[in-house]
């Protein structure tokens, strides 16, 4: 009688315990989709300012069209990276597809604003200097938000590779997140210098 006993004490810890660690990865899951929704807000905003950046330069810069549709087209590309990844923060290939997006628009605007250098009745306007002022504010707030996005991705990462946990995400089939890494092709070139 107390060997059943004990035998369904352990089978009932064993539940428990696994029903704890399940509910700890559902929660480091959730934290996961939580912090990309405020990656959501970060960008979206960003989305939402680079069509009225564009048309305050285009009176200025109208025969650099091709770099204004280049923009335009990056931003449109992002858009629809975004919208994949929000269906599925956790799925790896849209967070990756969403971070070469963000590399490439973060490039064509920075050409861009390379490019208004050129003309100083752009760089002294208003709404030029105003749209730059929210752009560079949007982009801290995603790059903050990024970092916590990343750091969440960290720890449910962690929790669902650990031993034992990654038994019960195996078998519930957590799949693993990826980190949003946003590259952009002049922050990796090392500039070449000489002291000659």
């Amino acid at each position: 009688m107390t060997g059943t006993l004990i035998f369904f004490a352990i089978i009932v810890a064993i539940v428990f315990w696994g029903v704890g660690i399940y509910n700890r990865l559902v929660n480091l899951r959730n934290r996961v989709r939580n912090a990309f929704a405020q990656i959501d807000v970060q960008l979206t905003r960003r989305y939402d300012l680079i069509p009225n950046l564009v048309e305050a330069v285009k009176g200025y810069m109208a025969h650099e069209r091709e770099t204004l549709e280049a923009v335009i087209a990056a931003r449109n590309t992002a858009v629809s990276s975004l919208d994949a990844a929000k269906a599925d923060p956790a799925n790896g290939d849209a967070i990756k597809k969403l971070g070469a997006s963000e590399g490439a628009l973060t490039g064509m605007l920075s050409k861009l604003f390379a490019l208004s250098e050129a003309y100083p009745d752009l760089k002294a306007n208003q709404n030029m200097m105003q749209f730059q002022e929210e752009l560079a504010s949007t982009e801290n707030k995603v790059a903050f938000s990024r970092q916590a996005f990343n750091d969440s991705v960290l720890g449910y990462n962690n929790a669902a590779e650990s031993f034992p946990s990654n038994f019960i995400a195996g078998f519930f089939s957590f799949e693993l997140a990826s980190f949003l890494e946003i590259d952009v092709e002049e922050k990796r070139d090392a500039p070449d210098v000489s002291f000659t």
